[in-house]
């Protein structure tokens, strides 16, 4: 039978035709008073509802409280008017005992003392709480609906990620669909109490004046009998529906200024406020030289010095571990690791830079020793986060025992791509290729470049400088090292969090344009690839504009991303061919033959871009004469360029960087219209 009942939902229904009947009806003054009573247990139980919620959304149904709330107040008003109108004359009793109590022993039978009492009541509900929490409100509300494309980016990166699954993604979309749901509702809320607070003023200054009109006129009552009934009666009567008002008003502050957290507010507050003796203390300091003021209530300061005093003692014995409960506590935290059994927290995250040094090469990494390289490495994040187009990850820097004691090793996703020995007491003299005698020292490669080099001592420095050499310091070394490293895998160093940074980015400039990339053309993670793609070929990405102009247009005909990295590519064009040319019209390049080209985009189709078909012997000969091409250009200062149809322009793209040749490789298309170009170099098949 109860749950029959409870399907029916009956109490929703129910209240409102209480509502309708106080409005339309003359209800007993029992009922009236059970009323008033209800409606200010009702304005309790919300406060402290508001006051344990650990955030907002636990009490998610507070605008509709609130709005149900404030129809009961202003029924509950209508139907006292009522009854004050016409039963005042009769005295106090005849409106009711609760309106009677709050007239006559709230505010002592003095209309005037509760007019002032009122009024106070009044302001401080209107212009302090009301106004404050209605501009919270609205602020919130505003932040919160212009924080959502954002955050459901954050969610839809985490899923593509695999941070979570779908089931977690979809919670937590409901979730950021609620908080905007609620913070709106409460934006619309805090009208309903301000306009509360405007009636109670409103009927006040009605009910006086109908009350001593009726009274003098009908119950032909003295003008000063009909101003004390009517008065009392219909300040009890706004006294009775203020203070509710005054306690919704309050809850609605503390839930739209409560930050999210795992504790309630007094647990909050207590932590926050009680968590360091010394406010307390010092409270406690300044009350006491109050206190001993002459003139000044000595009881009440010194009391309360005294009891902050002893507040802030208390807190401080709470603070403080005696040295035996430490080391009983550091005995049960050893025990107790010891029994603990291997868990996710045991696993540590793979950098995805990491620098290891010897212990030799610790003080270029210490500031206090003078070390520069931090500040080096800073330095080429800087420029290469400017040259690609997104921030590059951090260099996590740790000294390694089981290296040699000069040696450094730069790891990559926790692989080592690079390792070399160093001198830091001494200098690097590179050889550039042309120099004019030979130094004494330790010879070697330089790590980066491979170029021959010496290590020489700091009195050399001049004398290698004038036989043509490059002379750098060991923290230089290193910093120049890591700075190749992180061009050759660029590619590598974008990942989720930093194509989702862009797209945030590209949010605040251009939100319609975000929104049709992500996830309208493609997915997160399509966008890493092609991004990757880009950056593989040393084409920098910020022009973001740009690009996902490109890729919204190219993803309507194709998802694949090496078209899309192609079309991108050709959107690119001028910066791409200002970056290898610079402002020259005349464009000297290599091309293939017809016939070669032909054979290529047949092993093309018969294969792949990453694993051709190509005859024995066929791959050979073609890097050799596209070698000896570049060489020639090379001897000539210019630039290695390959110009191929677009068909074919990826397979040798990768074609020449898995064999280590700096030369470009571009498509027809990616030519601007107004650039020229000359043909210095035909690769054919028998070359």
């Amino acid at each position: 039978m109860l749950e029959r009942l409870k399907m029916f939902n009956l109490g929703i229904p129910l209240l409102l035709l209480l509502l309708l009947a106080l409005m339309t009806l003359q209800v007993p003054v029992l009922l009236l008073d059970v009323s008033f009573t209800f409606n200010i247990a009702l304005a309790l139980v919300v406060l402290l509802a508001s006051v344990y919620a650990l955030k907002p959304l636990q009490f998610g149904a507070f605008p509709t409280v609130l709005l149900v709330a404030t129809l009961l107040r202003l029924a509950l008003n209508v139907a006292s008017t009522r009854v004050v109108l016409l039963e005042g004359h009769a005295g106090g009793a005849a409106a009711g005992k609760v309106i009677e109590a709050f007239g006559e022993v709230v505010v002592g039978g003095n209309y005037v003392v509760g007019l002032v009492v009122f009024i106070i009541l009044v302001i401080i509900n209107f212009v302090v709480v009301t106004k404050g929490a209605g501009r919270i409100s609205e602020v919130s509300a505003r932040f919160t609906l212009d924080a959502m494309p954002g955050k459901q980016m954050a969610i839809d990166a985490d899923l593509n990620a695999g941070i979570i699954d779908q089931v977690q993604a979809k919670a937590r979309r409901e979730e950021v669909a609620q908080e905007a749901d609620f913070y709106g509702a409460m934006d619309g809320a805090s009208k309903f109490v301000r306009g509360d607070a405007v009636a109670g003023i409103l009927i006040l200054i009605i009910n006086i004046v109908g009350g001593l009109t009726i009274g003098m006129a009908q119950h032909e009552l003295s003008f000063s009998e009909a101003l004390r009934n009517y008065t009392l009666l219909t300040i009890g009567d706004g006294l009775v529906a203020q203070i509710p008002s005054l306690l919704l008003s309050t809850a609605a502050a503390v839930i739209v200024t409560r930050v999210s957290d795992e504790k309630d507010v007094g647990d909050q507050v207590m932590q926050e406020m009680f968590a360091d003796p010394r406010a307390l203390a010092v409270s406690a300091g300044l009350l006491f030289v109050f206190g001993v003021v002459p003139g000044m209530p000595h009881v009440a300061f010194l009391s309360l010095a005294a009891l902050a005093g002893a507040g802030a003692f208390l807190i401080a014995r709470r603070n403080e571990t005696p040295t035996g409960v430490e080391e009983v506590v550091e005995e049960e935290r050893e025990e107790d690791e010891a029994n603990i059994e291997v868990g996710w927290h045991d696993v540590s995250p793979v950098d995805v830079l990491g620098l290891e040094v010897g212990y030799r090469l610790i003080p270029l990494v210490d500031k206090s020793q003078g070390g520069e390289l931090l500040k080096r490495i800073k330095g080429v994040r800087k420029k290469l986060s400017q040259e690609f187009g997104f921030l590059v990850p951090s260099v996590h820097i740790r000294d390694n025992l089981d290296l040699v004691a000069n040696a450094y090793r730069i790891s990559l996703m926790g692989v080592t791509v690079g390792e070399a020995e160093i001198y830091p007491d001494r200098w690097l003299a590179i050889n550039p290729g042309e120099v004019f005698g030979r130094i004494e020292g330790i010879e070697t490669k330089d790590p980066a470049f491979g170029l021959d080099a010496v290590w020489i001592e700091e009195s050399g420095k001049e004398n290698a400088q004038s036989l043509g050499f490059t002379v750098v310091d060991a923290s230089t070394v290193v910093a120049t090292h890591l700075n190749q490293v992180m061009q050759e895998h660029a590619a590598t160093l974008l990942g989720h969090d930093e194509v989702q940074k862009l797209m945030e980015l590209l949010g605040e400039q251009s939100p319609t344009l975000a929104e049709q990339l992500v996830p309208g053309a493609v997915t997160l993670s399509g966008l890493l690839k092609v991004l990757q793609l880009l950056l593989a070929e040393k084409i920098p990405i910020r022009d973001l504009r740009t690009i996902a102009e490109a890729l919204t247009e190219a993803a309507q005909s194709t998802k694949e991303p090496d078209a899309l990295a192609q079309a991108v590519r050709i959107a690119l064009s001028r910066m791409i061919v200002q970056n290898i040319y610079g402002s020259e019209t005349n464009l000297d390049v290599i091309t293939l033959d017809p016939e070669l080209e032909q054979l290529l985009m047949q092993a093309r189709n018969q294969g792949s871009d990453e694993a051709p078909v190509l005859e024995p012997g066929m791959a050979d000969r073609l890097q050799e004469s596209i070698h000896s091409a570049a060489e020639r250009q090379e001897i000539a200062g210019k630039p290695s360029v390959l110009l191929v149809s677009s068909t074919v322009r990826g397979l040798l793209a990768r074609f020449v960087r898995f064999s280590q040749q700096v030369i470009h490789v571009l498509s027809y298309e990616e030519i601007p219209d107004n650039k020229q170009i000359t043909v210095v170099a035909t690769v054919g098949r028998s070359n």
